[in-house]
């Protein structure tokens, strides 16, 4: 029993937060509501070698390739049951994920995609806020349903896709 005295007296105490300091409190109140992280973009410089990598060393249910012309890429989903990785491989010259390559040889990740219940408010809210939308209407995207991309520099170096849900 002296060392768990000794534990205890020697721990650092823990501050926790007062209910007048709620995060919840802090939070403004949305027309709009932040979702579940529906995939992690990961730019890849040889599609059917990653392809090979998550479906045949370590054994996840990879989709075929889908080539989207307006984005300007090809893309291959891989299901982790939470959430999923989205394979991307440049299509085409003016392609964002060959500009990305180039500056990042063996790939990488590349943007996380977030799902919203208003996309719309969603943009009308964020525009507010300050917030780059890299385009001024949304797109369809991989799964059929209208996507936008925040700018990288207003989410800490991170590109950020809202998807509707």
């Amino acid at each position: 029993s002296g060392l768990l005295t000794r534990l205890q007296t020697s721990a650092p105490r823990i501050r926790t937060l007062s209910s007048s300091n709620s995060f919840s409190q802090n939070i403004p109140s949305c027309l709009w509501k932040l979702g579940r992280l529906n995939h992690v973009a990961i730019a890849v410089p040889d599609l059917e070698k990653a392809q090979s990598l998550y479906k045949d060393v370590l054994g996840a249910q990879v989709s075929e390739t889908v080539a989207l012309p307006e984005h300007g890429v090809y893309t291959v989903f891989v299901e982790l049951g939470n959430t999923k990785l989205e394979l991307l491989h440049p299509l085409g010259e003016k392609s964002p994920i060959a500009s990305f390559l180039q500056k990042n040889k063996t790939g990488g990740m590349h943007h996380i995609c977030i799902e919203v219940d208003d996309i719309k408010a969603a943009m009308t809210e964020l525009k507010k806020k300050k917030i780059r939308i890299l385009s001024e209407e949304p797109k369809i995207g991989a799964h059929g349903k209208p996507v936008i991309f925040l700018h990288p520099k207003d989410c800490h170096g991170v590109l950020v896709e809202l998807e509707q849900a």
